[in-house]
């Protein structure tokens, strides 16, 4: 046996499964594909990498089984990840809504501290290299791969799949773990982009269009769940991080409410102004809010040029419906390459939710976002990655 079992993927899951495994005394080879471990972390957060969320529960997650994740995130919590960053000199500093970055530091750093671990513990990254063949033999697995058009055969007792998903191909995301748990018959919940910007095409298209570059603080919501953040408006449709939120949550020919402006009410501002200015210009009102292309763009649907007294009931509830109830129902997403995560995955059915092993095949392990659980923008993703690398960790 070349070692206690290889872990294919080098990625935020990956990589704390190695170390959480040397600080067991268990040797591990870790099979990454690009020519560097972590490349999804170095790119996150602007490459400032947003490494967890304060508030990380289950609730944040969406997954066929809520309940899967909340023995990995008992086993392995928000605080572990807090005090082992700042073990090794990484302080979080809070953005927004939770989100901890790294203090005076930055994504390099945060993958620095696992490399840095795996050389003190000897654990072998293997980086560049190519996995051509997975074989199941009665006292293991036998891993075959390809680096500089040469063959190497592996054999270990345990095997750990965390490959990631298929969002950034060209920053080597592949669907390798699919591929290998649909060869071995186990299921997969269907996969889409998620936390993903969303294309608007047709009619509205110059409308969004000519708005590129403006942000407006928003409530973004459909049936199921809202979310209060900026939008942006794009060339091609709306990014932000509201957009991102609610994109996972979005299917194609459903409607997305805008909230142009949460915290106010559009009747109540009118009524006031009235009393206090009747002559205001509803344009003058709406430039304290907004910036001034984005009330003159309003100007499509609403009379911009009207002094508020003069409003009619028709006016005033055609206002109120455009800046609280927005409509929008957009054509499709921009896809894998601006995705920051997949939705759907392996099924978690397949897994034991308190070891993450293969219920099927003893010994083989899933990890991070390859299964069935998507995190919401904001740092829950890593600290999935993270927590799911410790379980394993603890069981190979």
């Amino acid at each position: 046996m070349n070692a206690d079992a290889i872990i294919i993927g080098a990625g935020a899951c990956g990589l704390m499964c190695a170390v959480q495994a040397g600080y067991l005394g268990k040797k591990v080879i870790v099979l990454e594909k690009n020519e560097k471990p972590g490349a999804k972390i170095l790119i996150s957060g602007g490459g400032r990498c947003n490494y967890t969320n304060q508030f990380a529960s289950a609730e944040q997650f969406i997954s066929s089984n809520p309940h899967f994740i909340k023995s990995s995130f008992t086993q392995w919590t928000v605080d572990d990840t807090i005090s082992f960053f700042e073990t090794y000199g990484i302080q979080g500093k809070e953005k927004t809504l939770g989100q901890l970055f790294p203090d005076e530091k930055n994504a390099k750093d945060v993958v620095q501290v696992f490399t840095s671990i795996c050389d003190d513990f000897g654990q072998e990254i293997r980086s560049n290299v190519d996995v051509k063949e997975i074989e199941i033999t009665s006292d293991g697995f036998k891993v075959t791969y390809e680096k500089n058009g040469k063959r190497t055969v592996l054999t270990s007792k345990k095997l750990v799949v965390a490959t990631g998903g298929l969002p950034i191909p060209k920053m080597g995301a592949t669907d390798f773990a699919l591929r290998f748990a649909r060869k071995h018959d186990l299921k997969i919940v269907e996969t889409a982009p998620a936390l993903v910007p969303l294309t608007i095409t047709g009619k509205d298209e110059e409308w969004f269009a000519q708005l590129s570059g403006n942000s407006v603080f928003c409530e973004v919501s459909n049936e199921e769940i809202s979310f209060e953040e900026n939008i942006l408006f794009t060339h091609w449709g709306l990014s932000g991080p509201a957009i991102l939120q609610i994109s996972s949550f979005w299917r194609r020919g459903e409607v997305i409410n805008l909230n142009l402006l949460p915290h106010h009410n559009m009747v109540s501002l009118l009524d006031n102004e009235r009393k206090s200015n009747g002559k205001t210009l509803l344009s003058t009102l709406l430039n304290r809010f907004y910036t001034k292309k984005f009330t003159d763009a309003l100007g499509k649907f609403l009379p911009l040029s009207k002094p508020v007294a003069s409003l009619t009931k028709v006016e005033i509830d055609l206002i109120e419906q455009t800046i609280h109830q927005f409509k929008v129902k957009p054509a499709g997403d921009k896809g894998y390459d601006k995705a920051e995560v997949m939705r759907g995955g392996i099924d978690t059915n397949e897994i034991s939710s308190k070891t993450l092993e293969c219920k099927k095949i003893p010994n083989l392990f899933f990890g991070g976002e390859c299964l069935d659980v998507t995190g919401w923008l904001g740092g829950y993703n890593f600290q999935w990655a993270w927590a799911s690398g410790f379980v394993i960790a603890q069981n190979i």
